[in-house]
């Protein structure tokens, strides 16, 4: 079964994560890649909004057994393709040239919140799921690039108390310190919300792409000159 897989509805593309908790790996971000090269591709498109089959999660983050049992057997190329794989990942969402809608439609956990927060939107179900960072608590650290994208999706006094303190969120305290456009009722109305928000925007893909290109550049430089030698240094 694919890793996730897209369809239509007018002008909306319609990205549903397939695999379970949706735990990131090296094939995660290589699927996710390509789909978003698919998308693109379709120039009668106008938005994207990314969901997720699952019952209970959106994302679950970083697939840690698997991290750990590459770099167990040594396998440092494909952690390495792994983690600048997400980058590429959050860089195609924060430069993607039309608006993209994260319908969190259960846990958002670790890199599974950091992804949402790459996206332009975010909706999310406020009948089941939190949005959390739990690497205060796993030992992980955060790259530069991820810190300087969460600025622009959470205010810093919150993002501040979440990664310090590793509080799962609900929807409803997402909604009151606008990190997420609405907290929606159920998985229905989330859905339904978030693609009829999706249907509102009717802009041209040039001068969207321009405005991110410029809202994010400093975020952009970032990743791509602060964060390799953070990651390389991880294996020294």
């Amino acid at each position: 079964m694919p890793r996730m897989q897209w369809q239509k509805d007018e002008s909306v593309a319609i990205l549903t994560m397939t695999n379970g908790p949706n735990k990131m790996d090296l094939e995660f971000t290589q699927a996710m890649l390509a789909n978003l090269d698919e998308i693109e591709a379709d120039e009668s498109l106008k938005a994207l909004v990314i969901i997720a089959d699952d019952a209970k999660n959106w994302s679950q983050g970083i697939d840690l057994d698997w991290l750990l049992g590459k770099v167990g057997e040594g396998d440092q190329a494909s952690v390495l393709d792994f983690l600048y794989g997400m980058n590429q990942v959050f860089k195609r969402l924060l430069l993607y040239p039309m608006p993209v809608i994260a319908a969190i439609s259960g846990h958002a956990f670790g890199d599974g919140s950091i992804m949402a927060c790459a996206c332009d939107f975010r909706f999310m179900r406020a009948d089941h799921g939190f949005f959390c960072f739990p690497e205060v608590d796993l030992g992980i650290p955060f790259l530069p690039g991820m810190n300087a994208f969460l600025k622009k999706a959470i205010p810093y006094y919150k993002l501040q108390e979440m990664q310090l303190t590793g509080k799962r969120c609900t929807a409803q305290e997402m909604e009151e310190h606008h990190v997420v456009v609405k907290a929606c009722r159920d998985l229905d109305e989330l859905r339904e919300t978030s693609i009829a928000f999706a249907k509102t925007f009717d802009k041209k893909r040039k001068i969207l792409g321009q405005l991110k290109a410029g809202m994010y550049k400093d975020i952009i430089d970032i990743i791509e000159n602060e964060d390799p030698p953070q990651i390389e240094a991880a294996f020294k």
